[in-house]
Formats: structure tokens, sequence, C-alpha cells
């Protein structure tokens, strides 16, 4: 960031791309050098493919989010070298890039910090897939502050207390909520709590929340409260097929392993569906793999030695053929195999769970909200209406096969559901039957 004091009082809406550029030109002058691109000396080509294609090696420059990059980064860089609080919401569907981003935005800014160019700041990161209780929120961030343990209702007293009285020698504190959706309870006091302690005068606190619903604050508080809590909004758009083209060649530079069509045909699938770049870097995994095993199975002469792909030739290279085979594959085994062998209403109950999530804002919803969707989908398609009963049933079914999750202590309509496989996984099951492609556009 530039130094001169006008330029760092710099209101967020005055931020130009060039005002954070030198912080992403540092940042990409990584790529290639971070977790995504580890050392690969004596791998073979291969090896080489298949560990930067992994899922977990996340690089540490994300490209086609440099957008997303620059506005989180002028954002919290103001808000922290100013010591005032703010709250931002982040949105998007899974596997585009949003925690990523913000690990990112804050390796940045500690970075800035140790080179004397930003106060001091905590960074807390809270997870919501990894808390068995949404309260566990209040004494995971009572801990990380103070190092004490404490009971949730107590945990949230002691920081409304510390929020709310002011402290000269207090440094900011910027928290990560990810995995929001599953911070929310029926009294929406956490989600309440957390967005509104950073608009006390001396609570130097930064709140950036994540999750996959674009309009959750809306859904689960009232209209005038959320909009009284001034979010700061970003929201993630799925990734184009040019985007997923560009983040597997990224991973894949200097590594030969794939036919330039190969990687635009894997991109322009996985784009149709979801836009996940996750799903499209396990698919050019998997068909590494598929290549590997038939080179090795050619070259069985070579048993016991390190297997070197130097020749030349397409026969040696991911195709496009072979990426059509491994999407078919990963299509074709698992849950999208279960969906297309289920029932008829077993397949509608799946439908209508995904409308009643998408609806609530929420990965859990009460079986009776499915149940009243399951039955108007069944009576506006002219498809034999199930009781409640039924409805039941057909969740206990599914509940047992493990595609969907259910409350095992509950044996009612207000019992809470929630898929345990993908969305997309749904889309791509039912897309090829005319019935649902109806009821997709119902």
């Amino acid at each position: 960031m530039p130094k001169t004091a006008n330029r760092r009082r710099t209101r967020l809406h005055d931020i130009q791309p060039l005002a954070v550029s030198a912080a992403i030109l540092k940042r990409s002058s990584r790529v290639g050098k971070g977790s995504g691109n580890a050392a690969t000396d004596g791998l073979s080509m291969y090896e080489v493919a298949r560990q930067r294609l992994h899922v977990s090696a996340v690089p540490d420059t994300l490209p086609c989010r440099e957008d997303e990059f620059a506005e989180i980064y002028g954002s919290l860089y103001n808000t922290i070298e100013e010591r005032n609080s703010m709250c931002m919401y982040i949105s998007g569907v899974p596997g585009t890039g949003k925690t990523a981003t913000v690990h990112e935005v804050i390796r940045t800014l500690q970075e800035n910090v140790e080179e004397g160019d930003l106060p001091e700041f905590q960074y807390i990161e809270l997870n919501g897939m990894k808390m068995t209780e949404p309260s566990q929120a209040y004494t995971q961030l009572w801990q990380a502050i103070t190092g004490e343990k404490a009971t949730p209702k107590h945990a949230a007293q002691l920081l409304e207390k510390h929020f709310s009285t002011p402290s000269p020698r207090r440094h900011s504190y910027v928290v990560l909520m990810d995995e929001l959706d599953l911070l929310v309870t029926k009294s929406q006091s956490i989600m309440y709590n957390f967005f509104d302690w950073p608009h006390r005068p001396h609570a130097k606190l930064v709140v950036v929340a994540i999750a996959n619903t674009m309009d959750l604050p809306e859904r689960m508080l009232h209209h005038k409260v959320s909009s009284r809590l001034g979010l700061t909004r970003i929201n993630f758009q799925p990734y184009t097929h040019q985007q997923l083209m560009t983040i597997v060649q990224s991973r894949l530079e200097g590594c030969p392993a794939f036919d330039a069509d190969a990687v635009e045909l894997c991109a322009r699938k996985i784009s149709a569906v979801s836009g996940d770049a996750r799903r499209a870097l396990d698919v050019c995994r998997r068909a590494v793999e598929i290549v590997e095993s038939e080179w090795q199975r050619d070259n069985s002469t070579a048993a016991g030695k390190r297997l070197q792909s130097t020749k030349s030739g397409k026969e040696h290279l991911v195709t496009m053929m072979v990426i059509d085979r491994a999407v078919k594959e990963m299509y074709a085994s698992g849950n999208i195999a279960f969906i297309q062998s289920a029932s008829l209403q077993q397949k509608v109950f799946l439908v209508a769970l995904r409308a009643a999530i998408r609806k609530a804002g929420i990965p859990e919803v009460p079986l009776g909200d499915v149940a009243f969707i399951h039955r108007q989908l069944c009576q506006l398609h002219e498809l034999a209406v199930p009781s409640y009963e039924h409805v039941s049933k057909i969740c206990s079914q599914l509940g047992a096969t493990r595609c969907i999750l259910t409350e095992s202590s509950m044996l009612d309509v207000h019992q809470q559901v929630r898929l345990a496989i993908a969305e997309d996984d749904i889309t791509v099951a039912l897309r090829p039957d005319p019935l649902f492609q109806k009821i997709s556009t119902s």
C-alpha cells in the first residue's frame, strides 16, 4: 500500500485496483512457489501433475480472484490502519475460492505488519464445521483473545463487556467466521452479536463472515436489523470455463501432462454444472491417474524403476478422450449412480429438500417444509401425491443410505433434515430425465 497519509485514509469506495496492485504483484510473483507447486525434483510428469492437482495443494495466490482479493484487502487494510471496526459478508457457492482468498489477504496483511506498514492485529479463525454446537463460537473467541476458558453463556457476557469497554492499548482483532451457515440458531443471537460488536465505539473488531447463501443475514435477521448492521458484501460468482482453464493451467505450469484441448473440455463440462474449481481439479487428477496406469501397464518391462515419461506423442498425454472418461467415471459412480437408481418419490424428495434448503438459506430444514414442497411438486407435475407419513418414510429410507442426515431423536415433521451429498450431484444425476428437467424450471 502507498505510504502517504492521504492514500492511507482513502475510503473503500475510492480504492482503485492500482492502490493494491503492489500487493497483488507481490503475491503473483509467488505462483509456482507455493504449496500448489511444491518441489518436484525426481518425480515423473504424472506424479508432478497429481501432486499439483490435489485439492489440498492450495497455491499462495489464487488465479482469477484478483478483483475479490483487491476489494477484501483494501477494505481490511484501511480498517486496521485506522483502528476502526467493520463487518464483511462474503458469499458464494462451494468451490469458488472464498476461504482461500481471505487466507491470502490475511497473509498479505501480516506481511504488512512485519514490514512496519500496518499496526499489529490478532487474527482468529472460527469454523462452524468444526464446532459441535454453534454457541462454541463464544468460547473459542474468548479463549483466543484471553487464553481463558469459559462456558458459552459466560464467554458471551465477557465478550460483550470486552468490546464495549474502552482500552487504549487494545490491538485490532480480525475474526474469520467460516461456514457461517452452520452457526445459525433459532434465536439468531450468535449471528447478531458477532455482527453487532464491531459497531461498538471501542471494539477495534473486524468480522469477516463466509457463507454459501448471498442473503443469509436478511433471511435470518429482521430486515431492519440486518440493514442497520451495515455489512460490506462481496459475492464470489461461480468460475467460468475460461477461469477454470486458467486455474488448472496455472497448476500445471511447466508440466506437459495435458493436451490443451483436454483442459478446455474439462473446464467446459464442470462450468456447465457448478463452476466448482475443486471438481475440475478432481476430474483432471483422475484423468492423470488413468493415463499413468495405462502407461505403467504398457511399460511393464520397466518394473522396479522410476517411470520416465520423456517420450513424445499424444498417447502419453491426458487427451479429450481421457477427460471424457474421467468425467463419466466420476458421475457414474457413488452418489450420482445412487440417485439415478432411486425411486421416483425418492428423487422428488431430494429435489424438494434441495429447494427447501435454498429457500431457507441454511443447510438444515424441518422435514415438514420438505414434505410441503414435495407434495406441491407432485401436484404440479401430476404425480401421485404422497401422504406426510409416506414422505416421512421416504426420509427414513434416504437417511439409512446416508444420502441425507436426520435427527435420530425425532420422528415427526419437526425433525431437521440436511443433504449429505453435493447439490450438483442431484443436478447431474437428474439432468437426463425429462420430468426433472421440467421440475427444475418450475
